[in-house]
């Protein structure tokens, strides 16, 4: 990849990064965590990102190979977005003090409701994109 290809890269992810940075500051603004509350704002966060990066995925795999906009949208929202707007370090954090506060049911109901929602939402992006789009090459 030349220099100006890393740079693209570079700017597509930061770009879909700052968005991404923004809304997940905003969730944890509106839903902030409080000792021995369960943390929606890291919950709300997680599980949308879940279901944008399955359907995002799934669509842009449908809509053709990974190059020109489908690599940059890829980038920019799956990477960048996506990227910044889940966190699961400050999931495993949240785990970690709920444990440390002696709410052992809740961080273990956080942990497991968190995983088994976040596939079933990923799972779900993914459908939902094969029913909204045709696979490169056919009719809708």
């Amino acid at each position: 990849m030349s220099e100006s290809g890393k740079a693209a890269t570079l700017g597509w992810v930061f770009v879909g990064g700052m968005g991404g940075t923004a809304l997940r500051w905003v969730a944890e603004e509106t839903w902030p965590a409080h000792d021995g509350q369960w943390p929606w704002g890291t919950f709300v966060v997680n599980l949308v990102g879940a279901f944008i990066l399955g359907a995002l995925l799934e669509g842009l795999a449908r809509l053709g190979g990974d190059v020109g906009w489908r690599r940059r949208v890829r980038l920019a929202v799956g990477t960048g977005f996506c990227g910044a707007l889940t966190t699961y370090s400050a999931f495993a954090l949240e785990i970690s003090l709920l444990g440390r506060g002696e709410h052992y049911g809740m961080a273990i109901g956080y942990a497991v409701v968190s995983v088994a929602v976040g596939v079933l939402l990923a799972f779900s992006g993914v459908q939902a994109a094969r029913r909204l789009l045709p696979l490169e090459g056919e009719s809708a």
